[in-house]
């Protein structure tokens, strides 16, 4: 045991201290904790949020999410390092949007919907600069959307068509007569959305160019609100209705683990994939409708699908084995020789603490030779029985013992050749007679 422990002991250190320094050299582990910057409470980003803080906590990684005022606010909180993960409303990405964040995918249609009183008599987008519009608050994405279609239909838009209500109080001042239009980016399940298309006196305005404003920003997408969509037996709406749409991505920081974006990643396909009112199944997640840069996780996997080990192992097994297999291979070559080296090392040693005894027999057999008094062999003949008795005493494995038994004879073989030298007669010189 004492010999095993002295050639596979270091061995065993060698390779523990070699798996440690590889594990400190490989990626960092994925955190296990992030945070989702959603959007306000009872909203369509806050309700995503959640559905995915529940997929990744079957991970374990717990999900914190935080209420926001949207997609501008989710935006400040990715570029600050305040969230890892956000949903942001597809062509609001600056220059340094796209330095700091990239983008999992598109992931559903966000409905860009302006309702207007009949009384006004507006038939476009364009006629809205003379009426009170509201375009929702600031640093909201529908009041951002909304400037910039102001700005791409040109001409001067007084401070009375930009104004700040939004959601439910919008539409409840819009069916007041406090205001002559409202605009909304908003899911189509928004309750006030279908209360206004059923509100009489208020229409939804057309976009006829919508596939000119789609064609103008990647993240945009020209939809249609089909006749009878909301109510087949009340026919509402009553027609096809052409609208513009923004995309919302799934987007997070540039330095969010690769591993959370995996798994963010995988939920999204089995949250986004489904039919709605503006898409088939399947239409989305799209890596395609986004304005900020793909991810290099994402291209990936939009390009492989999951790692391979994802489809056999749990998260953190297969996220382990893809962080470490870089240097375990190499790691492992080397360890390799060193381990088939331990067997003859240890045969080595046993043999070893056998044949250093023969150096002393040898060396006992020359002085019994040579000694020319009683005196001189009956000391040699003293220290082969000490030797004797110490190699009975040797402790090595039974596979090892018939070289033991070879050394005992060995010496005794000594003994006998000295003891023999030692009875032969003396010659009148007093020395023994061949």
């Amino acid at each position: 045991m004492k010999d095993a422990l002295k050639v596979y002991g270091p061995l065993a250190l060698l390779v523990i201290a070699s798996i440690w320094l590889a594990l400190s050299l490989i990626d960092p582990a994925p955190p296990s904790k992030v945070t989702f910057a959603s959007g306000g409470s009872g909203g369509a980003y806050y309700s995503l949020a959640q559905q995915y803080a529940e997929a990744l906590g079957e991970s374990d990684v717990e999900v914190e999410v935080l209420e926001t005022r949207g997609s501008i606010e989710n935006m400040e909180l990715l570029k600050t390092g305040q969230a890892d993960i956000a949903f942001i409303q597809g062509g609001l990405a600056d220059a340094q949007a796209r330095e700091e964040m990239r983008s999992l995918a598109g992931m559903f249609h966000e409905p860009f919907w302006v309702f207007v009183r009949e009384a006004t008599g507006a038939e476009d987008f364009g006629d809205l600069r003379s009426v009170r519009l509201s375009i929702g608050a600031e640093g909201s994405g529908t009041r951002a959307l909304a400037v910039d279609l102001q700005e791409a239909w040109g001409g001067e838009w007084p401070d009375n068509s930009r104004r700040i209500e939004s959601g439910l109080a919008a539409a409840s001042a819009l069916k007041a007569g406090d205001i002559d239009a409202a605009a909304f980016s908003a899911s189509i399940d928004a309750p006030y959305i279908e209360d206004l298309l059923e509100t009489p006196g208020i229409k939804l305005l057309p976009f006829v160019r919508a596939p000119a404003l789609a064609r103008r920003t990647a993240a945009l997408d020209e939809v249609t609100l089909y006749q009878g969509i909301l109510d087949l037996e009340n026919d509402v709406p009553a027609g096809n209705i052409p609208l513009i749409a923004s995309v919302a991505q799934l987007a997070v920081n540039k330095d969010l683990h690769p591993a959370i974006q995996s798994l963010l990643l995988e939920a999204s396909e089995e949250i986004h994939s489904g039919n709605s009112a503006f898409a088939q199944a399947g239409a989305f997640p799209d890596e395609n409708l986004i304005d900020l840069p793909l991810s290099s996780e994402a291209e990936r996997y939009w390009k492989n699908g999951p790692s391979f080990l994802r489809n056999y192992f749990s998260f953190q097994v297969a996220n382990f084995l893809d962080r470490a297999w870089v240097f375990l291979i190499p790691l492992l070559t080397l360890l390799i020789p060193l381990v088939r080296m331990a067997p003859p090392l240890y045969r080595w040693r046993v043999r070893r603490k056998i044949y250093v005894w023969y150096s002393d027999l040898r060396d006992l057999e020359a002085r019994g030779r040579q000694a020319e008094s009683d005196e001189a062999r009956g000391k040699v003949l003293d220290e082969l029985s000490e030797l004797q008795k110490e190699v009975g005493e040797l402790d090595v494995p039974l596979s090892y013992t018939e070289e033991v038994y070879h050394l005992r004879s060995h010496i005794t073989f000594v003994r006998n050749l000295v003891t023999g030298l030692y009875e032969r007669p003396l010659d009148m010189g007093g020395t023994r007679t061949a």
